[in-house]
């Protein structure tokens, strides 16, 4: 008799940047469901001996190669978010191999869902091969802060690269489940652990 796979349901997890959404994954992460993060795995793939690694050169130069021999992330984020067309070609090289990467570490770990930690989530259309959505949502002031606080990040490269990412209405719109990060984290890791609850309701029987 064949052995079927058990089924996994995914959840995007996804906000603007600074908005707090790795720190959900985190709270998800230490109540034991499994969360799988698209830059961990970007990172990854942007190491030498990587084919992605020798694409981006091949594309942006030798200048982006730090003296350790690895690319200088700070100066590739500086050119991409400063130039739509090479933005756009750098997702082209690491979203496919990501995608497929972090559906092949799905795995059952003790609960019938996980947690797909994707920034870009909205924009690249992803949101269509999840069952759910979580956006991780907080007012601009909040986001500017935590980059400036906890990044070192200036107020004018904070602004540049939220203005390159989909406005909050617009990720609200998607979502299925909203979270708010402009409280304390005992409010958030609440709202965490409601949703949750209502994963596990919702998917304990799933076939």
């Amino acid at each position: 008799m064949d052995i079927q796979p058990v089924k996994i349901a995914k959840i995007g997890l996804t906000g603007g940047m600074g908005s707090g959404k790795s720190t959900v994954a985190g709270i998800f992460r230490r109540i034991g469901v499994q969360t799988i993060d698209a830059d961990q795995i970007a990172r990854e793939l942007t190491q030498p001996g990587f084919q992605e690694f020798d694409r981006i050169i091949e594309y942006f130069g030798d200048g982006i190669i730090d003296p350790s021999g690895n690319i200088d992330r700070t100066r590739l984020g500086r050119i991409v978010f400063s130039d739509s067309l090479k933005r756009s070609m750098l997702e082209s090289i690491l979203h496919p191999p990501v995608r497929e990467r972090m559906h092949r570490q799905i795995k059952p770990s003790g609960y019938r869902y996980c947690i797909l930690e994707i920034p870009l989530l909205i924009e690249t259309g992803q949101c269509k091969d999840m069952d759910r959505v979580i956006v991780v949502t907080c007012k601009r002031e909040t986001k500017i802060e935590r980059l400036h606080t906890d990044r070192g990040m200036n107020v004018t490269t904070i602004d540049r690269i939220l203005s390159t990412q989909v406005d909050e209405q617009t990720r609200i719109q998607c979502a299925d489940d909203v979270i708010n990060n402009d409280g304390a984290l005992a409010e958030l890791e609440n709202q965490v652990r409601y949703l949750h609850e209502k994963y596990t309701d919702l998917y304990e029987g799933m076939a």
